[in-house]
This record gives structure tokens, C-alpha cells and sequence, in this order.
């Protein structure tokens, strides 16, 4: 029996405002730099694992206040408050340039997987603000899967263990700091594949980590590297 393949994603990875939606973010510079814009780290730490294991990556650096690429097509928080005032004529043109595209593109890689490996394990890479509304996150890394999948389950349960025998100091948690079967990628290929054919896990950072960067980060970046290569063996 193969062994599934690995297809890396990254929906937050960066800040950037196209050209022609400038206008409408000029006096949002400071937001766009807060986790509200992107998620720093993501693209480095998604980059870091696909090289490591030579799987494909599919990333986006347009800033999810334009279009939040990990959020459903009816989800309320798809765009931001000066995207969601625009025509829906301009708002649809918007989905269909950066939205539909990278959609098509992640279930391209991840059927192609399928196809060719009979099974997929899909992570998507992400990170979180270290304090939110006034309450400090309590985790280094997050796992996120859907409990009613055993193939996540028992994927993350590996993982974490392997993250702590890699790094005992490590606070990694489960379905923390978000619900690993709320609204986002995985859960969109959730409803399409069946349990035995994809098994998709959004990994989670703390952003105190980045932050610090140097050393301490890229050691942590290794660490879920090996980690996870210990976890796949």
C-alpha cells in the first residue's frame, strides 16, 4: 500500500493589496500589518515543509481582507468591512480573479495526490496571534482536525506525541487555539472526499515565535519538520 502524499497550503501568507483595490486600503496600512492582514510566519514555516519533503506547495500573499482565502464563499467575514460595501458585481469579480483560482488550484494538487497515491494528507499552514481580545493563547503549536475523521485524529494524537519527544517544552494542543472542523479549507475538502482518501490538518504557530525569530524560530521550524517526518515513517 503507498503511502499517502503530502500537499502543503498556506491561504494567509501574506499581506498584499492588489493595484486596483489600493484606494480602498490606504488608511489600513497599520491593519494590514496585525494578524488581521495575514499570518506572519505561515508562508516560511509552509515553504519549510514543502522543501523538506518535497511535496507541492499552493500559497497566496494577497491579504485576507480582500478575500480570505480560508473561509467559505457565504461566510461573513470573507472580506473585509471596505470589501463588503463594494457592488456585488466588484465583489464577484474578486472571487473570480483570486478566490475561485487558488480553489481550483488546491483541488487540483490534492485530487492529482489522490489519484496517484490513493490517499492525502493535506496541512494547512497558518499562525496565531499570541493575546486576542485581552486573553493570552496558551500553545506554542496547534493541531486542527475534525474529530469525527479517525484518520485526523489518530494523524494529530502521532504528532503531537512526536513534537513532545522532539521538544518537551513545547505547549502543543489540539483543536486549539480555533475548532479544527469550523469553516476553512479543510473543511471544504471534507464535504467532497471521503474520510479514507483525505485527511487535512491546519497547523498552527503561535506568533511569538516569529516574532523573536533568529534562532529560536528556526530551530522551532525544525522541529515540526522532524517532528511530523517521525509522525509520516
Amino acid at each position: 500500500m503507498k503511502r499517502p502524499a503530502l500537499v502543503i497550503t498556506c491561504e494567509h501568507g501574506g499581506n498584499l493589496i492588489p493595484a486596483p483595490y489600493a484606494d480602498l486600503f490606504l488608511d489600513q496600512q497599520a491593519l494590514l500589518e496585525t494578524h488581521r492582514g495575514y499570518d506572519p510566519g505561515a508562508l516560511v514555516m509552509a515553504e519549510a515543509l514543502a522543501e523538506a519533503f518535497e511535496a507541492p506547495l499552493l500559497s497566496s500573499t494577497v491579504s485576507r481582507l480582500l478575500v480570505d482565502l480560508n473561509r467559505s464563499a457565504g461566510n461573513p467575514t470573507l472580506h473585509a468591512d471596505v470589501v463588503r460595501k463594494l457592488p456585488a458585481a466588484a465583489r464577484q469579480a474578486i472571487l473570480a480573479l483570486h478566490y475561485q483560482p487558488y480553489r481550483a488550484r488546491a483541488e487540483a494538487l490534492v485530487r492529482q495526490a489522490i489519484a496517484e497515491h490513493g490517499a492525502v494528507i493535506h496541512l494547512s499552514s497558518h499562525s496565531f496571534t499570541p493575546e486576542l481580545d485581552g486573553e493570552v493563547r496558551r500553545a506554542d503549536v496547534g493541531l486542527l482536525y475534525d474529530p469525527r475523521r479517525p484518520g485526523e485524529v489518530d494523524l494529530c494524537a502521532r504528532w503531537k506525541a512526536s513534537l513532545k519527544a522532539c521538544a518537551p517544552g513545547l505547549a502543543v494542543r489540539r483543536n486549539y487555539p480555533y475548532a479544527g472542523k469550523g469553516d476553512g479549507l479543510t473543511h471544504w475538502f471534507r464535504r467532497r472526499l471521503p474520510p479514507d482518501a483525505y485527511v487535512g490538518i491546519e497547523l498552527e504557530i503561535n506568533q511569538k515565535h516569529v516574532f523573536e525569530g533568529g534562532r529560536p524560530w528556526a530551530a522551532l521550524r525544525k522541529v515540526i519538520v522532524e517532528s511530523l517526518r517521525r509522525t509520516l515513517v
